[in-house]
């Protein structure tokens, strides 16, 4: 989904709490902006990098995990 509509279905006080809920660190000035970097605003990870990875444009080589969210204005 597009950032605009990611700010039109998420609530930010629910999405903060899911991400503090697994551990992601979340700071922001605006609850209403932070909907803009749900999970949900962005492609599934694993099928970017398979697919990547598969047409040999890159080589995977580590799993990153988020700790952080800091969203500035």
């Amino acid at each position: 989904m597009s950032r605009h509509e990611a700010m039109r279905k998420i609530h930010g006080r629910q999405l903060v709490d899911e991400l503090e809920g697994r551990g992601i660190i979340v700071e922001s000035h605006s609850l209403r902006n932070i909907a803009e970097e749900a999970p949900l605003a962005y492609k599934d990870i694993d099928r970017v990098v398979d697919t990547v990875h598969d047409a040999g444009l890159a080589r995977r080589v580590a799993r990153l995990v988020p700790l952080a969210v800091i969203k500035g204005e």
